[in-house]
């Protein structure tokens, strides 16, 4: 059948979850002796108290995004039961592209094999997976496709600044990946997408290439106390909104998977939801904030550690600069 002949309605649904972490994994206290080498005091105990981050994976030099997309989408499309050559469409969500173009997506394309079918990164920084998602189950549902590979793939250890404390213990990298097909049932019960660029400076690496120079900075910055506020504020509203539209109330959620940055906010935001926290997925302690990796790699995580079973009802919220944010609600 091809995509676009349909009669009856059409969902999508998750078919299989993968992820990959690079091999370097690096504690709090080896990242606090390699800072202190530079004369940046920092410590374990400060990282944790303040982030309830305790390690981080960061990519060899020779590591790309696209690299960490592979075998995390081949992991996918295993759990799925299908091919590379099976798929229609590949989104990429990156902050962290293997160059200016051709987009990354493409990229894993050629290193999957599949081609001729549509191939894009979306760029929503930590918000960028739940965009993503949400844009392959439109396509799903419109008939424009019928297996999506939708990836989360970040080398933020690039855009570090080693000398700011407040950032650089925050971040690491890591690929997640579901593949979405068409099902009879919904499977993805309801998402919502928003953007608010007036706040575009409180996150943000603002360096740009021209002229074979890099105009600006080329390394993240943040104010972290004005993004902590306006996180809480906006997943807590957009997860209401999400469950508004599918006919649902906090209590039909069985696990909640924030965007991993910070153990306050995904707490804070389980509270406002009156969840219980041992519902709540954490893999920042492990993972660091993987933007737009972190949330398909608690799924995958959650997924083959058993906790999460086909039927449960699960919330994914992403929010991140731009200033970005977004809840997906679905059927797994």
């Amino acid at each position: 059948m091809s995509p676009n002949a349909h009669s009856s309605p059409r969902h999508s649904r998750i078919l299989g979850t993968g992820s990959f972490l690079p091999a370097d994994r690096l504690t709090n206290q080896a990242l606090a002796d390699r800072l202190a080498a530079d004369g940046i005091d920092t410590s374990d105990e400060w990282i944790v108290e303040r982030t309830g981050i305790r390690a981080r994976h960061f990519a060899a030099p020779d590591q790309a995004s696209s690299d960490l997309a592979l075998p995390a989408a081949q992991s996918a499309l295993q759990a799925a039961g299908i091919t590379a050559d099976d798929l229609d469409l590949i989104i990429v969500a990156t902050s962290t592209p293997d160059m200016v173009f051709p987009s990354t997506a493409c990229l894993l394309q050629k290193k999957l094999g599949a081609f001729g079918c549509a191939a894009f990164d979306v760029q929503a920084v930590c918000s960028g997976f739940v965009y993503a998602l949400s844009v392959a189950d439109s396509m799903i549902k419109s008939g424009a496709a019928n297996k999506a590979l939708v990836v989360g793939a970040e080398v933020f250890s690039r855009i570090l600044d080693f000398k700011d404390r407040t950032t650089c213990v925050l971040f690491g990298d890591g690929a997640g990946a579901v593949v979405l097909g068409v099902s009879d049932t919904p499977g993805i019960l309801a998402t919502e997408l928003h953007a608010d660029a007036r706040h575009s400076d409180i996150l943000c690496t603002p360096g740009t290439v021209s002229g074979g120079q890099v105009l600006g900075s080329p390394l993240l910055r943040m104010d972290g106390q004005a993004v902590f506020k306006l996180a809480v504020g906006v997943l807590e509203k957009v997860a209401r909104s999400v469950l508004d539209k599918a006919g649902m109330t906090d209590a039909d959620i069985d696990w909640l998977i924030p965007h991993q940055a910070n153990i306050r906010i995904m707490q804070g935001t389980a509270k406002k939801l009156r969840m219980s926290l041992d519902k709540l997925i954490v893999t920042v302690d492990e993972h660091g904030n993987t933007s737009a990796a972190s949330v398909p790699l608690a799924l995958d995580a959650a997924v083959r550690s058993g906790r999460i079973q086909r039927g449960d009802t699960v919330m994914l919220e992403g929010v991140g600069g731009g200033f970005t944010w977004g809840a997906a609600l679905l059927n797994y």
